[in-house]
């Protein structure tokens, strides 16, 4: 299991600060990437994120589809650990969302006005 820096207990029953990478190829019919803690994990499933975080990508609107992940992590935990609630982090990354194209600020390229 990954873990934080600096956790000395838990590496002594293997929890490590290495990082688990796993690479995959991207195709045309992959919508979302959803990298989340543990506490997400615990009680859903990869289907049931799907489910969750569909409607949202069809509204284009990926922080709340981060925010239903998370309260829907938090209300299992209450319910299956009767009041224990593990860390629940979740960001998400819409990959096939079309935004309007703007023109980069003025203030980002170093260019005075």
């Amino acid at each position: 299991m990954t873990r934080s820096f600096g956790d000395e207990v838990a590496s002594r029953v293997g929890v490590t600060a290495e990082p688990e990478i796993l690479e995959l190829d991207l195709c045309k019919d992959d919508k979302f990437i959803v990298i989340a803690s543990d506490g997400v994990w615990e009680f859903i499933t990869n289907d049931e994120i799907a489910k969750i975080v569909k409607p949202f990508f069809d509204a284009k609107n990926a922080e709340k589809a981060a925010e239903a992940v998370v309260k829907e992590s938090y209300l299992r935990w209450k319910r299956e650990e009767e009041g224990i609630v593990d860390d629940i982090t979740c960001v998400i990354v819409f990959l096939d969302v079309k935004l309007q194209q703007q023109e980069p600020s003025p203030n980002l390229l170093g260019i005075d006005q």
